[in-house]
């Protein structure tokens, strides 16, 4: 049994289609649906059984698992760039990740965990995954140090070859539509535009960087599966990992990508960035990408272009828009 922690979220669940797609249905979705739209994300996949976050854990902590476990994906956590409760976060993101992975290390367990690029913060210390280095990254909002708790912890208890941890950078595409305000700009885009003809963007508080000129790595969600399913396919390699294109793009590029898929002129307009949001925005961000092509892992990251454009046409353009 493949297990998917977020199973039914944003990666999660588009990481049970990439199983579907390579013949596996063997699947245990584990998630908390609560009241979101979460759920919509699960229909059209085929996995073997739900359960609830808390109930898994539980089985977990008894080692009760009722089946044969090959894999565990921890997607689940609360990913709220702008949650304030601490103790929740590290009891939900932190401690939660930390009892999975001692786990399926003492049952030879495959394990490949969501750690995020908000661990590196503003970006001053640049984007290296070398481990070496990751006593030295300062994030700026707890999310991200929850994540970093977690590659620290490894790094101490000597197992971070044992496992992947994966520092995803902005990654969007299809599944997104229940993260409300922490939709990607490409989904908000396509709704904005469609009302108004326009899309509205920040202004820059930096001078090094024009308005719509702050950057980012934008990453397809297809090419993250595919980098998950070959890590799941090589259990030999381990340690953190970022995922991302290696190559940054303004939100003016993102803008025009979407224009262009919607087949529709461009029309941008800049707004003043909330106050609250200044002193913790990031200006620029671009994953280094050497250590994972190293391992010898073959996917080719989609580009912008190409990947708004499958996104647009092929799902929010679409009344079905999951994968």
């Amino acid at each position: 049994m493949h297990i998917v922690t977020g199973g039914a979220g944003f990666i999660g669940s588009a990481f049970v289609w990439k199983l579907n797609r390579m013949g596996i249905t063997e699947i245990v979705v584990v998630d908390e649906l609560g009241t979101s739209e979460s759920w919509k994300n699960l229909v059209g996949l085929r996995y073997a059984d739900y359960l609830h976050k808390d109930a898994f854990l539980d089985l977990v902590l008894h080692d009760e698992l009722p089946f044969e476990v090959e894999s565990v994906t921890h997607m689940g956590a609360c990913s709220s760039t702008t949650e304030q409760d601490a103790d929740y976060l590290m009891e939900n993101n932190y401690r939660y990740s930390v009892t999975l992975a001692a786990w399926c290390l003492e049952h030879g367990v495959r394990f490949i965990n969501a750690s995020s690029a908000a661990t590196y913060g503003d970006g001053s210390r640049g984007f290296s995954d070398d481990e070496a280095r990751l006593g030295e990254l300062r994030p700026l909002n707890m999310y991200g140090y929850s994540k970093q708790l977690f590659d620290l912890w490894a790094q101490r208890e000597g197992v971070l070859g044992s496992l992947a941890s994966l520092k995803f950078f902005n990654v969007f595409g299809p599944n997104e539509y229940h993260k409300g305000d922490m939709m990607s700009v490409i989904c908000k885009a396509h709704t904005q535009i469609g009302q108004t003809g326009k899309l509205k963007l920040f202004k820059s508080y930096h001078p090094d960087y024009p308005d719509g000129g702050q950057m980012r790595d934008f990453v397809y969600v297809k090419d993250c599966v595919d980098v998950m399913w070959w890590l799941l396919e090589h259990p030999e390699v381990g340690g953190v990992f970022n995922v991302g294109t290696g190559r940054a793009r303004t939100w003016n590029d993102l803008a025009r990508s979407v224009f262009a898929a919607m087949g529709l002129p461009e029309a941008i307009e800049y707004i003043d960035m909330p106050e609250q949001l200044r002193g913790k925005y990031q200006y620029f961000t671009q994953a280094e990408m050497t250590k994972l092509a190293a391992t010898g892992c073959p996917v080719r990251f989609t580009s912008l272009e190409d990947a708004a454009k499958d996104y647009v046409q092929g799902y929010l353009a679409r009344e079905e828009r999951y994968l």
